[in-house]
């Protein structure tokens, strides 16, 4: 069985409340797509904006990989002839050689959103596929609302079809719009529906019920051999079918060759990338492709996934180019502890006073906040400081900060630090736009000086998080700082009911790591 994989991250997806894609966006993300192997690629609707139209003739310079190109647009307006819709004309002008034409099925919308008549309707259909398929097009009719259409009047929506595929469509996309279809209700309508149809058809699934990837998958299962979806799932409202499961789901539940090996091992790779470019944060819970897809933080699991990745493993996340992980927590036991110690290369022993020693105290943290999830780089150092096998590369003397704001300009603050070094006794001074920035600056001036490799350094991300919100402006607060060099990203914590002082605790952690690391 071959299935076709139809993207349309570039059209439905950049309805994503928060996506605004620049036209660069939109070409780096065709050819992301074409090397994941994706056989269609909507790059949008040329009578809805320049952008789009703009789109359309640069990706013409651009060689894809086996992927085709589609031009998106609605059937002809009621009451005109479809040589003189603009939408229309703009579509085929866009040279595409596939294009994608969705036509009301739900007599719903028919009657109260186009405010036609059913035949209309029909006509309206029938005429624009077959303009599309004259001009030389391979056309796809995606049935828009065509399993609620199907649910209130099934013989109207069955002729929306039919009328498609007598004016020459290539395809036709069952389209569950408002995302309200559960996976046996879409087995059950495509069973009835399937007989009645000559022509290839497809699903286009919304995920307003969080069904979209199940009733993708059911489509497929019955039948379907066209696949529409975005990356990551974006889309209006609640998004639409995630290709970042249904692509594995193909592949390795359902034994289509929808992909290379190769490229399924690029998805998590290209859900980041499509993320970063998106300039949203890519979801860690995404199944497959998420950091925490494979994460393990219970002490049973992780000694039974040790002995045996398939006790808590749906699949290898390698084969997606993902990598387990084992955390550390309160809920840890005496193997993920083990795990740790062995990527970092200390030998740890399973029933060592060490070992005992170094649970509780992980306990003890977490009970006062600290996450080490979020900060692995702050619990290796831990781990190694309680073993002996790490000294600190500087003790804090002290230091003092001040920030001052006159009128209406902004806040400024300056900060004075002493600290030892080898014996010696440094003192700095820093400025920046807030007090832990100015901390950072003053503890720079003296370590950049002793140790050259932190000047390739810097902090890429900081937040805080207050865990007990009871306590007001008293309560204690969680810090994680992300950092980053040329080659590797870590994150350390720190908490205080003092947010300075959370912010010095995962600062210094931040530091050391990259010293201990090899920034000597």
């Amino acid at each position: 069985m071959i299935v076709k994989l139809f993207d349309t991250t570039l059209r439905d997806g950049a309805q994503t409340e928060g996506i605004s894609f620049s036209l660069e966006d939109k070409l780096k993300i065709a050819k992301l797509l074409a090397e994941l192997g994706v056989h269609y690629i909507e790059g949008g609707w040329p009578g809805s904006n320049p952008k789009d139209i703009e789109f359309f003739k640069a990706i013409k310079g651009i060689k894809l990989k086996n992927a085709k190109i589609v031009a998106f647009s609605s059937t002809r307006r009621p009451g005109i002839k479809v040589e003189d819709d603009k939408n229309i004309q703009t579509l085929i002008a866009a040279e595409t050689p596939v294009v994608s034409i969705f036509g009301k099925c739900w007599d719903f919308h028919v009657k109260d959103a186009l405010k036609t008549t059913l035949d209309e309707n029909l006509d309206m259909i029938k005429e624009t596929v077959a303009y599309a398929k004259k001009a030389g097009r391979e056309v796809i009719f995606d049935a828009e609302h065509f399993f609620d259409g199907y649910k209130a009047n099934k013989d109207y929506a069955i002729q929306c079809l039919k009328a498609a595929e007598a004016a020459g469509a290539d395809v036709l996309c069952l389209c569950d719009t408002n995302g309200g279809t559960l996976a046996f209700e879409a087995q059950k309508i495509i069973n009835e529906v399937k007989p009645q149809l000559e022509k290839p058809f497809g699903i286009h699934a919304h995920n307003d019920s969080e069904c979209a990837v199940s009733v993708s998958g059911m489509a497929v299962y019955c039948g379907a051999t066209h696949v529409q979806g975005t990356i990551n799932g974006y889309g209006e409202r609640c998004g639409n079918a995630n290709l970042c499961s249904i692509i594995p789901i193909l592949k390795l539940k359902l034994g289509i060759d929808c992909v290379t090996d190769k490229q399924l091992k690029a998805l998590t790779e290209l859900s980041r990338h499509v993320a970063e470019i998106a300039n949203l944060p890519q979801s860690a819970h995404q199944p497959f492709v998420g950091r925490s897809a494979f994460s393990h933080k219970g002490g049973i699991h992780v000694s039974a996934v040790t002995k045996h990745p398939g006790t808590y493993e749906h699949i290898k996340p390698e084969l997606v180019g993902n990598e387990r992980r084992v955390t550390i927590s309160e809920l840890s036991g005496v193997s993920n502890l083990l795990v740790k110690a062995e990527e970092y290369g200390v030998d740890l022993k399973k029933e060592s006073p060490e070992t005992r020693s170094l649970i509780k105290t992980l306990k003890e943290m977490e009970s006062q906040g600290y996450s080490f999830e979020e900060g692995e780089a702050s619990f290796e150092l831990l781990a190694k400081r309680a073993l002996g096998i790490f000294q600190p590369f500087f003790e804090l003397e002290e230091f003092n900060i001040k920030t001052a704001k006159e009128g209406e300009q902004g806040t400024q603050s300056a900060a004075h630090i002493k600290i030892k070094v080898k014996g010696r006794v440094f003192d700095a001074a820093g400025e920046g736009d807030g007090p832990v920035n100015a901390l950072d600056s003053a503890l720079r001036k003296v370590l950049e000086n002793l140790y050259p490799g932190l000047k390739t350094m810097k902090l890429t991300d900081y937040k805080v998080r207050v865990l007990d919100s009871s306590a007001g402006t008293a309560a204690r607060v969680r810090v994680i700082i992300e950092s980053a060099d040329e080659k590797n990203i870590w994150n350390t914590v720190g908490v205080s009911t003092n947010v300075i002082e959370a912010s010095w605790l995962a600062l210094v952690d931040s530091i050391e790591y990259k010293l201990m690391a090899g920034g000597k």
